[in-house]
């Protein structure tokens, strides 16, 4: 097969889902993300949500829309975000001065890594980005960034994840934890 060829796929589109999975799915995003917002306005600045880094939007979808799949599954989440946000702040202590080569060599050194502790995530490539490029809100934090938000966004999400993937019957979640 040449080059081009594989760029035209192989199948059709995956099929549709039914309400039913649309609505737990809505369900335990809005839970998910509720609780980690509500979570940071108890412990910080109410009016300021920097423990909801965007990188949890994209892990509500895997976690609560894609529950099955590998990349959503606990091991996967925590793994991915917190070794994310090490190398992402590791990155930025140390290339910093230089933006764009501190948020390339974090984006990929965190895939590198995902995929050597078998922890890929594909949010945790935002949440090494954000160590980078989130801020001076972001950059105040050094390491803590590891721990809040990341470690405990992660955790608060996957207790959600937890308690609302098993309440229908169509639902199982994890499908591993190691």
């Amino acid at each position: 097969m040449n080059y081009f060829e594989k760029m035209r796929g192989s199948g059709p589109s995956p099929p549709g889902v039914g309400a039913g999975e649309v609505f737990w799915s809505w369900l335990g995003s809005f839970l998910g993300i509720s609780a980690v917002a509500l979570l940071h306005a108890g412990l910080f600045e109410p009016r300021d949500l920097s423990l909801l880094i965007g990188s949890f939007g994209a892990s509500a979808v895997l976690l609560y829309g894609a529950v099955r799949s590998p990349l959503a599954q606990p091991r996967n989440l925590m793994g991915g975000h917190v070794l994310s946000a090490l190398i992402g702040v590791t990155a930025h202590q140390l290339l910093g001065s230089t933006p764009w080569l501190a948020a390339a060599v974090a984006v990929s050194l965190a895939i590198a890594i995902m995929h050597l502790t078998r922890t890929l995530h594909p949010p945790g490539g935002a949440t090494a980005l954000i160590a980078v490029i989130g801020g001076d809100s972001v950059h105040q934090l050094g390491y803590l960034y590891v721990l809040v938000p990341a470690a405990l966004g992660a955790l608060v999400m996957l207790v959600i994840a937890l308690l609302v993937n098993n309440i229908p019957k169509t639902r199982k979640y994890p499908e591993f934890w190691f």
